[in-house]
């Protein structure tokens, strides 16, 4: 009979689970840098043309060459951070299970992404892959006629298989069912005090950053819209650009508080806010979840000030191209710096300075296969 084995050194819970995260963080960053400056150039240079929605299809037909290419480059930098939470969850359970379980992981996060569960979608499918791939290393033992079929076969399949079943039959369902929920009840406020109803949006938006809860606010703002109701698309295009706008600004500021990597995070974060991306701030979310409370906090004030100061956004662009067109502007872009700064300021009660792990491969799960004899 064999068996796989881990050689590894015992270690906390609560160790192994914040070296999983920071080694999914440490493996994002570079798609997220890279498809920050790629869109960053793409939607700045397509505003010189007073182009505002440069992602459209129809601009791939433009007569202009350069609008075309920046349209291709907007592409290539969503291509980019398309790729961000299935390589999130895939390096997770990589941390967790070692190589056996990136492609568990990798496509686990991918059903996250497809599904619309956001970052904390991703997080769970890669400790899900990661925890079911580790549990088939350990446990199962096949004949020795057949053990070089474990890492090839039984394992990536097995492993792919379970934790996907997972994702959709546990975690996706009740997802979808809050999903609905939230924007019934957002419906139903939409008659109500309209401060309470964009503090209340701002906040959604600012808790999973493109997750469940961010679209089921930013999805029911905007179908508001063809109705003639413009307070909630308001304060969810304020909202979009906050936390990433806030934790950019802090790594700038008080760039000793933040570990290395997350520092040149915060430059593409800065760049993802004023290009309308609310996705530059999940590194941060995902390095130091303390940080969620301090996004809703920031979002939720800054959109509650621009309503209740009578700033109107009419369209549903977040990015700083479209800030002109917005009714009071000027309202508007104060209510975007308040909520950034709070978020600026408040990021300093939760990163401290300190530094991720330099050496995380100490920290990895290795396996050996072993024969009983």
């Amino acid at each position: 009979m064999a068996k796989f084995s881990m050689n590894k050194k015992e270690k906390s819970v609560g160790t192994e689970v914040k070296t999983a995260i920071m080694t999914g963080v440490s493996y994002m960053l570079p798609l997220i840098i890279a498809g920050a400056v790629i869109m960053g150039i793409a939607r700045i240079g397509a505003s010189f043309y007073g182009i505002d929605n440069i992602w459209d299809g129809s601009h791939a037909e433009a007569a202009n060459a350069l609008v075309r290419l920046f349209h291709a480059f907007d592409g290539f930098g969503g291509l980019a951070l398309s790729l961000m939470l299935p390589v999130v969850a895939g390096y997770i359970a990589f941390s967790i299970a070692d190589k056996p379980g990136i492609a568990p992981g990798m496509v686990a996060g991918l059903l996250a992404k497809e599904m619309g569960t956001g970052f904390l979608g991703a997080l769970a499918a890669g400790f899900i892959a990661g925890y079911i791939v580790k549990l088939l290393v350990t446990k199962v033992k096949l004949p020795k006629s057949v053990a070089s079929a474990g890492p090839i076969f039984i394992i990536p399949v097995g492993g792919t298989l379970l934790a996907c079943l997972v994702m959709m039959y546990i975690i996706g369902d009740p997802l979808a069912a809050m999903n609905r929920g939230l924007e019934n009840w957002l419906l139903s406020m939409s008659d109500g005090n309209k401060i309470v109803l964009a503090a209340v949006v701002g906040g959604m938006v600012g808790f999973d950053l493109g997750g469940p809860i961010n679209k089921a606010a930013v999805t029911t703002a905007m179908a508001m819209l063809a109705s003639g109701i413009y307070d909630p698309n308001t304060a969810a295009q304020v909202a979009i650009i906050i936390p990433p706008i806030g934790i950019g600004v802090a790594t700038l500021i008080w760039k000793q508080r933040f570990p290395h990597s997350l520092q040149d995070a915060g430059k593409a974060s800065t760049l993802m806010g004023l290009i309308g991306v609310s996705e530059g701030a999940i590194p941060f979310a995902l390095a130091n979840p303390k940080i969620i409370v301090v996004n809703v906090i920031g979002s939720a004030v800054g959109s509650a000030m621009a309503v209740g100061l009578g700033a109107v956004n009419r369209a549903p662009i977040s990015g700083f191209y479209g800030w002109l067109a917005v009714e009071n502007w000027l309202v508007y872009v104060l209510a975007i710096a308040v909520g950034s700064g709070i978020i600026a300021v408040g990021s300093l009660l939760v990163f401290k300075g300190e530094e991720l792990p330099k050496k995380q491969e100490e920290a990895k799960p290795k396996f050996k296969i072993t024969r009983a004899q």
